[in-house]
């Protein structure tokens, strides 16, 4: 589910932060930059785990902001939008990411209902879908918005706010529309789409 990643990063440092550590002024832009972002294939931000090397502290005539190479190693999170940097740098750096990967199983808490299946969250992520194919068949959505399994003459809710379990099926990363089409959803850099129909799966008062 969460996994460190390696990356290269060109960041501009603006002058009013020269005056800090260098590390903890480059660390600081860092965090603003990836923090809670989606880097398509790599997932969700979560942390700027440490720094591998900075290289650079260039000031291009007219700038007046040092430009640095930095590698850094990433804690998971997710980051998919266009950011404006101040300072730039080279920097090699670790991130931690969230990623999930295809058939492992989490827990969550069901964030939401509809007729089209279930929405899922994790705490600090809630682009997880159960569609319907994926629920226990056979399962029918009722007239109060919740989604029953029909199992042995029982009928099982699934409520809001349950905890559940879920497999993941897919980790997809959606290409940026060019022109979002009037009143569509928010855009979802990182989608996750999961199943609750094996043994042991779906809300947890099901299984105790």
């Amino acid at each position: 589910m969460f996994f460190l990643s390696l990356i290269e990063h060109t960041l501009r440092l603006p002058p009013h932060l020269l005056d800090l550590p260098l590390d903890e002024a480059i660390k600081g832009e860092l965090e603003h930059l990836f923090l809670d972002k989606v880097i398509p294939n790599l997932g969700l931000c979560i942390s700027v785990y440490d720094l591998r090397s900075i290289d650079g502290g260039f000031i291009f005539p007219g700038d007046g902001a040092s430009t640095y190479t930095v590698i850094i190693y990433f804690k998971k999170k997710f980051l998919s939008n266009v950011f404006k940097f101040m300072l730039l740098w080279q920097v090699v750096c670790r991130l931690l990411m969230f990623r999930p990967f295809v058939g492992e199983v989490l827990s969550g808490k069901v964030d939401s209902s509809d007729m089209n299946g279930l929405r899922l969250s994790v705490g600090f992520f809630k682009d997880i879908y159960v569609p319907v194919h994926f629920l226990p068949n056979p399962s029918k959505f009722g007239e109060d918005g919740r989604w029953v399994w029909m199992y042995e003459g029982d009928e099982l809710s699934i409520e809001n706010e349950e905890e559940i379990r879920f497999r993941i099926q897919s980790v997809k990363y959606p290409a940026i529309p060019i022109e979002p089409e009037k009143d569509a959803k928010p855009f979802a850099p990182m989608i996750i789409t999961a199943s609750i129909d094996h043994d042991g799966l779906g809300p947890v008062a099901w299984w105790v």
